[in-house]
């Protein structure tokens, strides 16, 4: 029989937009093809233009956005929240059902002394959070030309 994950009777998430997600210390933002587009567009620049402002390559091929010198997300802005809010990548979109939060109960709640949306708001069941988790937008993306 397979063991069911801690999570099984599901984990309650709303989003607060409080920013803690958005900064705070060095990490990655990945972009796939897709999102670059869609954030170029938002912004009114070529995918040509949108590249070298806001993005970077990490080892290993794929593309992160760029953060502020206090390692905010460049689209963070501190009393107004994400600028590309509909346009936000996969990676924040997923949050905090990244595979790498819900692997343990241990690791959730080291996140959710943090994150106050975390532990409040509706209540997603296992088969979601393992379908977000699976494909949380943190690793392995895949590029336009490559997902079709």
């Amino acid at each position: 029989m397979k063991e069911q994950p801690w999570y099984q009777q599901g984990l309650r998430f709303e989003c607060s937009q409080s920013g803690k997600c958005c900064g705070g210390g060095p990490g990655t933002i990945r972009v796939n093809e897709d999102e670059i587009a869609a954030l170029a567009d938002r912004l009114g620049l070529s995918e040509a233009e949108f590249r070298p402002r806001y993005t970077y390559r990490l080892r290993g091929g794929d593309v992160s956005l760029v953060e502020t010198e206090n390692y905010d997300c460049v689209f963070f802005e501190r009393k107004r929240g994400c600028a590309v809010y509909h346009d936000r990548p996969k990676q924040c979109r997923a949050w905090p059902f990244w595979s790498s939060v819900v692997f343990s109960r241990e690791t959730w709640d080291d996140q959710a002394a943090e994150c106050p949306g975390m532990n409040s708001g509706p209540l997603r069941d296992a088969a979601e959070i393992l379908r977000i988790a699976n494909d949380d937008g943190t690793s392995g993306r895949r590029s336009r030309s490559a997902s079709r």
